[in-house]
């Protein structure tokens, strides 16, 4: 399976490794050498992954947990140590999308506020918490937050899920700091539309988007495991042009980018910077 050595003796540990961007992450990086070790709470489906990797050769090994269970994901890191041993890279994958805003407040559903939350900033949090320590002992290691291009507008009707993504990126920027020096480098993954399981969901909506912002789980995760090497950049946004979209956003007052971003998600923000709608 192997076509590289990079993360050759490598131990990753790949959250939301059943499908979409977590599998296509612990595929690439056993195919780099590492024993991989597949986090979901479909452990059905990591298994299909993990089975695809055993019969390529790799080290892999199924983990059911519930990520945002800061004691299941403690007894799962110290069970994936004892199998694997040390970890050295963490892919926080595991996330949830959410179009709920706040109209109609009082009719939101509690489990559903707190679970996105929960998954998208608690799971990272603690298996930041559960691995960092130890990779920073041993002088090298690697996390990747996969946040959003999401995280850098806010969007009626998509407040809690633009948010909890926004919190990703500023959290791997503020840990790359803190760990500098250390050996271990942070990166906020801030893709796009992407072809996975994740944005089918979305149903027709998703369809409205331009054709450019889609990208596939593996171009992706290429993406993001180039510019790891590259010490000292902490965001990556795979695609020229999602990359170009960003950095217009950034310049924009924040003011305009909330009333560009008045109906749903982001497409208004990019409909009105990129021009026009596509079919992924």
């Amino acid at each position: 399976m192997a076509t590289g050595a990079r993360f050759a003796g490598r131990v990753a540990v790949v959250t939301g490794a059943a499908s979409g961007i977590g599998r296509a992450t612990a595929i690439r990086l056993a195919e780099e050498g590492a024993a991989v070790a597949l986090v979901d709470r479909d452990a059905a489906g990591a298994e299909e992954t993990a089975a695809t990797l055993r019969r390529a050769g790799a080290r892999a090994g199924v983990h059911a947990c519930d990520v945002a269970s800061s004691a299941q994901v403690a007894s799962t890191a110290t069970r994936i140590a004892e199998e694997l041993g040390p970890v050295d890279v963490l892919a926080n994958v595991a996330g949830i999308g959410d179009t709920a805003g706040l109209e109609g407040i009082e009719e939101i559903d509690d489990a559903r506020w707190s679970l996105v939350l929960a998954v998208n900033l608690s799971g990272a949090f603690y298996w930041c918490r559960a691995l960092l320590p130890g990779m920073a002992a041993r002088g090298r290691g690697a996390v990747v937050n996969v946040s959003s291009v999401a995280s850098f507008i806010y969007s009626p009707g998509n407040v809690n899920y633009c948010a909890s993504k926004a919190y990703l990126t500023t959290f791997s920027e503020g840990l790359a700091l803190e760990l500098e020096g250390t050996g271990v480098a942070v990166q906020a993954l801030c893709p796009s539309f992407t072809h996975t399981e994740f944005h089918q969901r979305m149903g027709p909506d998703a369809k409205r988007r331009p054709r450019f912002m889609w990208m596939t789980a593996e171009a992706v995760v290429a993406a993001s495991l180039s510019q790891l090497e590259r010490h000292g950049q902490v965001i990556c946004v795979p695609g020229v042009r999602n990359r170009m979209l960003v950095a217009a956003i950034r310049l924009l007052p924040r003011r305009l980018v909330g009333r560009l971003s008045r109906r749903t998600a982001y497409a208004p923000v990019t409909d009105a910077i990129a021009g026009g709608r596509g079919q992924p």
